[in-house]
């Protein structure tokens, strides 16, 4: 075996690798079943095209494939980040929302009642 097959085969089993991985990220995308499921499975389709570009790139020759490879890398991780920051937020209005007692809500409905209740009889 030369050098030039095994650069091939190699090629060929990583082109084949990074199909599956894609094809097992786009599964866990679509069935989730959080959203912080789906954000780390399209972190991994954005690596994986990182990956399936470079490989192309040293298959071809072509440079510009590695350029590519980096403004989908830069993509990836910004898109991640933010997805991140919008789960975190939506985290803390949750809990805040929990820290509210179902009592404290009765008593704010109540005294609203009280008040309107008032306010009719003057």
């Amino acid at each position: 075996m030369t050098p030039g097959d095994f650069l091939a085969l190699c090629l060929n089993v990583g082109f084949g690798l990074i199909m599956l991985s894609l094809v097992l990220a786009f599964v866990r995308l679509a069935k989730g079943p959080s959203f912080s499921d789906r954000v780390v499975a399209l972190d991994m389709m954005s690596v994986s095209i990182v990956a399936f570009c470079a490989l192309y790139a040293i298959k071809t020759g072509v440079s510009s494939f590695v350029d590519i490879a980096i403004v989908v890398a830069l993509i990836g991780f910004l898109a991640t980040v933010a997805l991140a920051r919008f789960a975190e937020r939506g985290i803390h209005r949750n809990r805040h929302l929990s820290d509210i007692s179902p009592a404290d809500v009765v008593a704010t409905q109540t005294k609203g009642a009280q008040r309107a209740d008032q306010g009719d009889k003057s």
